[in-house]
């Protein structure tokens, strides 16, 4: 295992390679810093040749221009690529799902523009996910993931917390988050934790829970930023920014640093302070909470949090006694660590739920000891650092006297400050970690199959540069004045596109069909939903394709599994397919598809479901789709997908329609199945029915010639 290319994925927030604005706002946290130095690590490490981070370019004036740069360089090995997707300015991860199809087209366009395809991809968070299991899917490079946080953990929390489920459901996009994970364990190799715990009382929660591809490996920390103190700290620029605040400020120092995020919980650990004379005594508060310029242009839920914490702070008459400086830059983190220590002070995480915690083994690299919430991946850093005390986040009095505690026994202290600090080498370095890394990777890596797309493959000689594909029935079909048109004008330039049918039909039936109202043989044939795919003029099928979408397809056990599930009926034994389970459902009977896939998942299946025409329910291999099939081929054939009209009017065809296609939704009575795609790029609602609908979408997009939406062009040809 040597000359390894692995690409990172990592969509959300701000990442930059040098002085990430941490704490800017929810979505720029510990996962920011986690991809960056992961990144960083691996172009470090011996056998890894190269390491790209794929995330989202943003154009934005409110931002440093630097994340509107398509490529950043990290190390000699290692750089970040930003890709567009979406607006250009810059968006809250809950707004990204509706462009994540069009973030997997450019990604595969990117991917084949280099001299090679990744060994391996790596998804981190959901959008991620969902973007790595597609790209997993159509390129057939295995996948690993890393969630960071869960959909369905944070759901149950906000729950007991007292919102409405449909709040929750409004605010954070949670059905598609969760499905989006539930997909990505379906489709992962392997799933990186940082702490058992995670494993066992959150991935647990999933269907498609599959404990023995989960591994623990714990982040690292960067060494060379976080050391313990050299004395120099007080004479900081960031130590003036506190002194100002302070009355007293060589007391020590109670820290606390994450952004202004309710989960967190500054507002105990204020309280626990606020209580405690004998803490205020004896110590200073400081509180880091991200870097704010006004507070009325944050978003609601960190403006929530800095007015509650200004009103505790005014409710105990802390003036004085609190630090709560509005800036600060990425490099005084480890300063502030630093100064802490050489005060003799205490870090404390009190977030009700830590899935690890960066900032404790950051403080222990700097020989601060700790006080963190019992939750999540603080256990496994004080069990392996022996560096501090665990504490009940919402038992204020036990913060205030575990710091008090550790702060005035200088023993205690030294014991928690040297263990820190040795703890942190052994179990928390970058390169500890790359090595765990590497070592886990080497039976996913043995037994991979190659890619199943080549870097920059065309067929030779072609010089067709786009690309008509349409399902038949109740799409091409059903209009018979207006089919010859449609027909006639794809043979006059087939020449210049190929021409794709994508049907739910068998082979045979497809055919029969085809020559029954005279529609001209296609390039390409995606039959069974995607399931077979024929190419003319021999109509040969693509073995590569079948034996990517195999792996992992278990018919009988589908059949059994949906056994007895009210409403849904097997179709006639010609209507099923080697890798298609084809049944009719009544909806007004059978439970939700949500419920469907549920059972699915609890036998661990891996599948896709796929609802139309209102009474057709069709399960799949997880790697079959029409859509998944058409990316396969045109990745495979070197057509841009922004070159590609698709033309569909079910539920089949949603899938095929997303993302940079041109498409087309033609009038039917089951064009309601794809209403929610109104707001989608790219998709053209026609008011004509079937070939009628095509042949208005050809002059929308006046497909033969400029071949882009017209809003988009500005007069200008895209060719």
């Amino acid at each position: 295992m040597s000359d390894l290319y692995i690409c990172l994925i990592s969509i959300h927030g701000l990442i930059k390679a040098h002085n990430p604005e941490l704490g800017r706002d929810p979505d720029t946290g510990g996962q920011i810093k986690y991809v960056i130095e992961l990144a960083e690590a691996l172009g470090k490490t011996e056998g890894i040749s190269k390491v790209d981070l794929l995330t989202r370019r943003i154009v934005d004036e409110n931002l440093d221009s630097a994340y509107s740069e398509k490529e950043e360089i990290i190390s000699q090995k290692s750089r970040i690529v930003r890709l567009d997707a979406g607006p250009d300015e810059y968006i809250a991860k809950e707004q990204l799902w509706d462009h994540l199809d069009s973030y997997v087209d450019n990604a595969v366009e990117y991917l084949r523009t280099q001299s090679r395809l990744p060994d391996l991809l790596h998804s981190h968070y959901a959008d991620a996910g969902y973007v790595g299991s597609k790209l997993s899917h159509i390129l057939g490079i295995p996948l690993v993931h890393t969630g960071h946080s869960l959909g369905r953990v944070k759901r149950r929390r906000l729950i007991a917390a007292g919102l409405e489920r449909d709040f929750i459901e409004e605010r954070y996009n949670m059905t598609r988050r969760i499905e989006a994970e539930e997909t990505t364990l379906a489709s992962a190799v392997r799933v990186i934790t940082s702490t058992h715990q995670e494993i066992e009382e959150q991935y647990e929660l999933y269907d498609f829970y599959q404990p023995q591809v989960m591994h623990v490996i714990a982040p690292g920390t960067n060494l060379e930023h976080f050391y313990p103190s050299d004395g120099n700290e007080w004479q900081s620029d960031i130590t003036a920014e506190l002194t100002r605040f302070l009355q007293s400020p060589e007391k020590p120092i109670v820290l606390a640093i994450a952004r202004p995020d309710a989960r967190k919980n500054f507002s105990t650990l204020i309280s626990a302070f606020g209580e405690s004379p004998a803490l205020q005594e004896v110590a200073n508060l400081v509180l880091v909470a991200g870097n704010r310029d006004d507070i009325n242009e944050m978003d609601t839920g960190s403006q929530e949090v800095i007015q509650e914490i200004f009103q505790l702070i005014d409710l105990y008459d802390l003036y004085g006694k609190v630090a709560y400086p509005k800036h600060h830059q990425s490099e005084d983190i480890s300063t502030l660590y630093r100064l802490a220590a050489l005060s003799r002070g205490v870090f404390v995480n009190p977030a009700l739920t830590e899935p690890f915690g960066l900032t404790l083994i950051e403080a222990a690299a700097c020989g601060l000891p700790i006080v963190a919430t019992e939750d999540g991946g603080p256990r496994d850093i004080i069990g392996n650092c022996k560096n501090g005390i665990l504490v009940d986040p919402l038992d204020a009095e036990a913060i205030a006297e575990s710091c008090y505690a550790i702060i005035t026994d200088n023993n205690k202290w030294n014991s928690y400050s040297s263990s820190g600090i040795a703890g942190v080498t052994q179990f928390y370095s970058w390169s500890a970690h790359a090595r765990q890394y590497l070592q886990m990777l080497k039976p996913v890596l043995a037994s991979a199959a190659p890619p199943i797309v080549r870097s920059d493959s065309r067929p030779p000689a072609s010089k067709n540069d786009r690309a008509l594909f349409s399902d038949l029935d109740k799409n091409l079909l059903g209009n018979t004045e207006e089919l010859p048109e449609l027909v006639r004008q794809i043979r006059s330039h087939r020449k210049k596109i190929y021409f794709g049918i994508a049907t739910g039909r068998h082979l045979s039936s497809a055919l029969k069909v085809m020559r029954k109202n005279s529609i001209p043989e296609p390039d390409v044939l995606i039959t069974s939903l995607g399931t077979e795919i024929y190419y003319a003029p021999q109509l040969n099928e693509d073995l590569v394709w079948r034996r990517h979408i195999e792996k992992g397809w278990t018919p009988q056990l589908v059949r059994r599994a949906l056994t007895d599930i009210p409403g849904i009926v097997l179709q006639p034994k010609e209507k099923q397919g080697r890798f298609k389970i084809s049944y009719f459902i009544n909806p007004d009977i059978a439970p939700p598809l949500e419920e469907i896939q549920h059972i699915l998942h609890r036998e661990d299946l891996s599948v896709n479901v796929i609802f139309s025409f209102g009474q057709f329910l069709d399960i799949l291999p997880i790697r079959a789709s029409k859509g998944l099939a058409l990316r396969y081929f045109a990745a495979r054939w070197g057509v841009a997908l922004d070159h590609i009209l698709t033309a569909g009017g079910s539920g089949a065809d949603e899938d095929m329609m997303l993302g940079n296609t041109l498409a087309v939704v033609v009038e039917n009575r089951h064009q309601e199945e794809l209403s929610q795609l109104k707001e989608a790029d790219n998709i053209y609602f026609a008011s004509r029915a079937h070939a009628g609908g095509i042949l208005e979408a050809i002059d929308y997009y006046d497909f033969f010639d400029r071949c882009s939406p017209p809003e988009t062009t500005a007069g200008e040809s895209n060719d």
